[in-house]
Order: structure tokens, then C-alpha cells, then sequence
């Protein structure tokens, strides 16, 4: 792994010339994703975050922390327990360096030892799980990891409206698996990593694979495509 991300992260906190991420996927054209955005704090968030954040309570682990924006203010602004979880090694770094006190560069697949009360994933969260045939496998670990009265906050988009439609409003999608399963690819300073799998799902399709894994799951807030939900144990 190049590690784009955590370079242009790396790279903005030091201020060594920082440009503009871009990301692309199997269904859109390239577009900028300013490094600054991984930075922003609790009041530039959007109202997705900013819910799961004040909705977060005890022993919190955050998966996919990036630049650590979320842990940060639950550690500084809400005096919570969370450690910060993340692939990237040049985030987790720049997570210390920020100064949040726990974290931890590894695959959450691989993590263990600890149980949390809650678990965050933003972000489009659903993203980690990389398609329906692996699904199961996270949320299993998920469940594994999280307390029985504790609860995890994911965060995903419907990307139908992506989609063509015809003139009677049906929707082009096209053959060969679920339409929100895509390839992303990240570029930096001319580089590009290797296309990852990453996956959107509506709720539905959330709600019946966590059903199906020992969770309950509710839909806490709804913006526009986007949503959060909320998972706790049967």
C-alpha cells in the first residue's frame, strides 16, 4: 500500500507542500478532495457526524480515524476514552502528533483484546466492509468487539441517484452484482494507489445484513441520500 492519504495528511500537518487529494470510482470521473476536509473540526462537520459524535458515549473506538478529527474532539471537547483506529500508518502518526492518546495502525479484521461501548464509522462507513460477499465477515467482528449494551454508529449513501433513469423513471443499473459496490482509486502528487473495493449501501440492505448477524438496527437521522444507523445487540 503507497499510503496516498496518509502522505497528503502527513504532508498537510507538516506543511511540506500539501496538494489536493483526487479520488475517482467505477462510476464517477475524477474529483478533488482538499486534505484540509480530513482537518476540519466539530463545526464544519456535517449533521451526520456531528449526531454520532454527541451520540458516542463510554469506551469509544473510532475505525477509519484518518487525520483523527472525530477522536480528537471526542477525546478534548467530550473527555471520552477512544483510540483511534486506521490502515494508513502516516495518519496514525499524524493522529499522535495531533495528540490523541490512543491509537492503533492495523486492519480492524486483525484488531482484538478490546470491547467498546461504542463504535464509530463515518465517513461512509459501509465503505471497509468491500462488497456483500464480505460483509458478514465484518460485521461478525463488529459484534465481536462491541459490548452487549454498546452500540455502533455507521454512516452510508444510497447512490441510486447516481444511476440513469428512463423517461417512466426507472433506473439503468448496470448487470453483475449490487450497484454499490465500486472500485475506488485514490492519486497524489501524481501517483495512484491500486483500486480497493468500497461499498455504499442503502439502509435496507444494511438493516437485513445486520439483522442476519445478531444486531438491531435503527436509522437515526436521514440527509438527503445519506443516513446513519445505529447497531446494538439482539
Amino acid at each position: 500500500m503507497k499510503d496516498l492519504m496518509g502522505k497528503a495528511v502527513w504532508d498537510y500537518f507538516h506543511n511540506e507542500n500539501p496538494e489536493d487529494l483526487q479520488t475517482e470510482t467505477s462510476i464517477s470521473e475524477l474529483d478533488e478532495l482538499p486534505v484540509e476536509y480530513l482537518f476540519r473540526d466539530f463545526e464544519e462537520m456535517n449533521d451526520i457526524e456531528q449526531e454520532a459524535l454527541e451520540l458516542a458515549q463510554g469506551k469509544i473506538l473510532d475505525i477509519g480515524a484518518g487525520a483523527g478529527s472525530h477522536a480528537l474532539y471526542l477525546q478534548n471537547k467530550r473527555n471520552l476514552d477512544v483510540l483511534a483506529l486506521d490502515i494508513s500508518p502516516k495518519s496514525i502518526e499524524v493522529c499522535k502528533l495531533r495528540g490523541i492518546k490512543k491509537t492503533m495502525c492495523e486492519n480492524m479484521l486483525n484488531f482484538s483484546g478490546e470491547s467498546f461501548d461504542t463504535i464509530l464509522l463515518l465517513m461512509n462507513g459501509t465503505g471497509i466492509f468491500e462488497s456483500l460477499e464480505k460483509i458478514d465477515a465484518y460485521l461478525q467482528k463488529l459484534y465481536a468487539l462491541i459490548n452487549d449494551n454498546g452500540q455502533i454508529l455507521i454512516d452510508s449513501t444510497d447512490i441510486l441517484y447516481m444511476f440513469d433513469r428512463d423517461e417512466d423513471g426507472g433506473v439503468y443499473i448496470p448487470a453483475g452484482g449490487y450497484y454499490g459496490e465500486l472500485d475506488y482509486v485514490v492519486h497524489y502528487k501524481g501517483e495512484s494507489e491500486d483500486p480497493i473495493k468500497w461499498l455504499y449501501l442503502d439502509f435496507t440492505t444494511l438493516k437485513n445484513a445486520a439483522e442476519n448477524n445478531g444486531f438491531k438496527v435503527e436509522k437515526v437521522m436521514q440527509d438527503e441520500d445519506s443516513y446513519l444507523a445505529s447497531l446494538t445487540k439482539k
